[in-house]
Formats: structure tokens, sequence, C-alpha cells
């Protein structure tokens, strides 16, 4: 895996929260735009299973996928929240936030960034990129989740 142009680290539970808030306003605009990465280089060497396409097909069969990303990337918690990533690739660029969720009893991999769209028209326009929402290659646990609060059964999550 690219694990070595990566730099990983825990987001303060309030920095999570603002993140949220901050993408579930960006959500609503009328200018925001969701950028799928729905084939991706890394996929040629995954199980079909554990691509971005076979998820959204597979979860989501008869819905538009941009809504689907829309009402999912809204309904993130701090809960659901695992990490953020800087790709030291493209240092320019913001982190990328990763959460986890179950569906349909399978935990899925949520990996997402938002970015002003046109920084020199400066349109105000955003645009939220989803690099992976596809099943996890391995199951998550409560610790994976430096926020979850114990809520019994913990949200499903082993």
């Amino acid at each position: 895996m690219r694990q070595e142009a990566e730099v990983k680290r825990i987001e303060s539970e309030l920095e999570v929260q603002t993140y949220l808030d901050r993408l579930k306003y960006v959500l609503q605009s009328n200018s925001v735009r969701i950028n799928f990465q729905k084939n991706r280089f890394v996929d040629r060497n995954r199980s079909k299973k554990f691509t971005n396409r076979y998820t959204m097909a597979t979860l989501f069969p008869d819905e538009d996928e941009v809504e689907v990303l829309k009402r999912e990337l809204a309904n993130l918690t701090v809960e659901d929240y695992l990490e953020s990533v800087k790709d030291i690739r493209f240092p320019k660029k913001s982190e990328l936030r990763v959460f986890g969720k179950k569906y349909s009893g399978e935990d899925v991999y949520i990996k997402i960034r938002v970015e002003l769209l046109d920084t020199v028209a400066a349109s105000g326009s955003r645009f939220v990129f989803v690099m992976s929402f596809h099943f996890a290659e391995k199951k998550f646990s409560v610790g994976d989740f430096p926020y979850m609060k114990d809520r019994g059964e913990t949200n499903g999550r082993n």
C-alpha cells in the first residue's frame, strides 16, 4: 500500500465535530460538487468486493450515487471517525478524513476531503472528494474509533 506517502493522526473530538459541521454545511449548498473516485488504480490488485464501484452497486443499487453520498456523508458522526491522513505527495491539499460505518452488517471504509473548487475564480464553490467508500478489507474494532461512546452494542461494532 501507499502508507509511506501518508502521515496519520487523530484529531481532537472538537476538531472532528467542527469538520463534520462544515461538511454538512457544504453538502447543503447548491454549489457543492461530489467527486467520487469510482474507479481507482489500486483496485486493479484488490478483490472486487473491496472496491468503491462494487460497494455502491451492492448497497445502493437503484439510487443516484451523488445523492447517496450527500446523504451518507451528512449522516457521519464523531463516533464514526477513525483518523486523519495527510498525503505528503500532495502537500498543498487538505487532509483526508477517514470514517467507518456499518451497512447491511458489513464495515464500510470512508475516506473524504473537502476542497475549494476554483480558488482563482473565488466562486466559493467547494467539492467533496470521496476517495473511498467501500467494504473494509479488515473488520473494525471498537478500539479503531477514538471517540466511540459506550452504547452497549457499540453500534454493531466488534
